[in-house]
């Protein structure tokens, strides 16, 4: 006969993972333009930090549909008459996750150790 469970079912890591699919696509996007495209234009942002920097920590912090519409209000407002300066990404007040090394957002760890 099987044994009765603990009564509580813990949700593992990949499922907690599902919803941050869409971030870490786009993230996965930027990270390739930041490798390849970015490099060819060379430090010409008049922001610190740069546009494509900007957009990875929005979304990052903010999700893929914020984060991008973040990132474009950045991108629009980067142009020659622009004054420029730091303008860094708002934290999020409710951010409830990691970042791995290589800056994808992963569920916080649910271990004690």
């Amino acid at each position: 006969m099987a044994s009765v469970g603990q009564g509580h079912f813990e949700s593992s890591s990949a499922t907690r993972s599902i919803p941050l699919l869409p971030r870490n696509t786009v993230l996965s996007l930027l990270h390739g333009y930041r490798a390849t495209i970015s490099h060819a234009y060379g430090d010409v942002c008049k922001y610190y930090p740069s546009c494509s920097a900007y957009a990875v920590g929005a979304v990052q912090q903010h999700g893929a549909l914020k984060g991008s519409a973040m990132a474009a209000a950045r991108i629009a407002r980067c142009h020659p008459w622009a004054k420029g300066g730091v303008d860094d990404v708002p934290m999020h007040k409710d951010f409830r996750y990691e970042l791995t090394p290589r800056g994808f957002v992963v569920p916080v760890s649910l271990r004690k150790d």
